[in-house]
């Protein structure tokens, strides 16, 4: 299984960033568009907290989930007030782990499956301690 340490943070309030300005003319990848964001900055708890209470943070510790952009030592952003549905990543609660993958429901076969050839599928059956604990929104993870 992923060895995930459940290190989770509850977003409890806002934090002020500094806004540097930097003219759109000499931001390279950037257009008109983001001017409007510089008179009030970009508040990335806005942008990326939908469910301030259900919101919490991990630190991935497992490479099952490389070949969908997810690395160890990421941040993921997840929510635990949305619905399981098919193809979204989730972090489950199976048999005592937690473990990071992709869950897929096709006819009555729930799996869930890991993004790197490495690690086989796991199939849930009803005698699968199991349950969703949230669903990954977002990751953060240093661009080299």
């Amino acid at each position: 299984m992923d060895d995930i340490t459940l290190r989770s943070a509850v977003y409890k309030g806002t934090k002020q960033f500094q806004l540097q300005d930097i003219p759109t003319a000499k931001a390279t990848g950037f257009n008109a568009a983001a001017d409007d964001y510089m008179e009030r900055g970009i508040d990335l708890n806005e942008q990326l907290i939908k469910n301030k209470p259900a919101t919490y943070f991990f630190r991935m510790h497992s490479d099952a989930m490389i070949d969908a952009g997810i690395y160890p030592g990421d941040i993921l952003i997840v929510d635990r007030s949305l619905p399981t549905t098919s193809g979204k990543i989730i972090i489950a609660a199976l048999d005592g782990e937690l473990v990071v993958r992709r869950y897929q429901l096709i006819m009555n076969t729930t799996s869930l499956l890991a993004e790197n050839k490495r690690y086989g599928a796991i199939e849930i059956s009803e005698l699968t301690n199991f349950r969703t604990w949230g669903v990954v929104t977002y990751v953060i993870h240093t661009v080299n």
